[in-house]
């Protein structure tokens, strides 16, 4: 099994997760209505011509394509997490929150290994799509640490179930992303919505709770560091990459553990902005 790692001064060191408080939520706090549909404002388009892998390699697909996309995500969730990552404690939380990071991190993955291969080939080549596609990466190794701070992936089976499932949407994105990037994103546009729309529910639910914790420290490292460069860089929105916007960069501040989910939560949006933009083949 992948041992899980972070960075510290001294080199590499395995993180040793903490027991999480254990405390009861209401069961359908995952069955909360949160609005996902996240509208992309006229200002934000970008006119220049399109260039990306959508457009060079892909195809449109059609609205019963995207709704059977939708579809698909959500059988998984109620198979796989809402089966073993029931969420009814904080803890249970935690773990169905690292796993979720664990699985949702794969995509950029496997969009970066197909870019390398196109450009060791001499078949294309825009390090643009590299560069933000290798920052939400990183965005989402750094939501799987703070969910490991939190205790998530305590238990062997739960990293046991995650990384068998991750290793197979690895190599599953990778087919779909060379026969058609435009479904590719499409799909992980709606593994972002479900993401959002979980840590929404969970935020609603305890926000109480949440407010007396204090932020994990790898989440105060990674929200309020002096290198801000990746975190600009993985969203159309900062100032790092979009260059239409114009918009003031994000810069969460983190008081409690609920500013963290909140931090988290808002990042999920972010990608699901970044996933449209992509199937519309706007310019980096």
């Amino acid at each position: 099994m992948l041992s899980a790692l972070a960075s510290s001064s001294s080199g590499f060191q395995v993180l040793r997760p903490s027991v999480a408080p254990q405390r009861t939520m209401p069961s359908t706090i995952f069955q909360l209505h949160v609005s996902t549909r996240l509208p992309v404002e006229e200002d934000d388009v970008c006119n220049a011509p399109p260039e990306g892998p959508a457009t060079v390699f892909g195809r449109p697909i059609d609205h019963d394509t995207k709704e059977a996309n939708r579809k698909f995500i959500k059988g998984i969730k109620s198979f796989v997490f809402d089966t073993f990552f029931d969420g009814t404690e904080i803890a249970r939380s935690y773990a169905r929150f690292w796993a979720l990071e664990e699985i949702a991190r794969m995509p950029y993955f496997s969009y970066l290994s197909v870019l390398h291969l196109y450009e060791s080939m001499g078949m294309w080549r825009k390090a643009e799509y590299l560069k933000v596609h290798f920052s939400q990466s990183w965005n989402e190794q750094h939501h799987l640490l703070i969910m490991e701070e939190m205790g998530g992936n305590r238990r062997w089976v739960d990293r046991f179930i995650a990384q068998h499932i991750a290793v197979a949407y690895y190599w599953m994105v990778i087919a779909l992303y060379t026969f058609n990037p435009t479904h590719a994103y499409n799909l992980n546009q709606a593994v972002e919505e479900e993401a959002f729309a979980t840590y929404s529910g969970f935020l609603v639910a305890n926000e109480d709770y949440l407010k007396t914790q204090p932020p994990p420290k790898v989440a105060k490292d990674y929200y309020e560091g002096e290198d801000m460069y990746l975190f600009d860089t993985m969203s159309f929105y900062g100032q790092g990459n979009n260059k239409n916007s114009g918009r003031e960069a994000r810069r969460p501040k983190l008081k409690n553990l609920f500013d963290v989910f909140s931090a988290v939560r808002d990042d999920e949006a972010e990608h699901v902005k970044t996933m449209a933009y992509l199937q519309d083949d706007a310019c980096l």
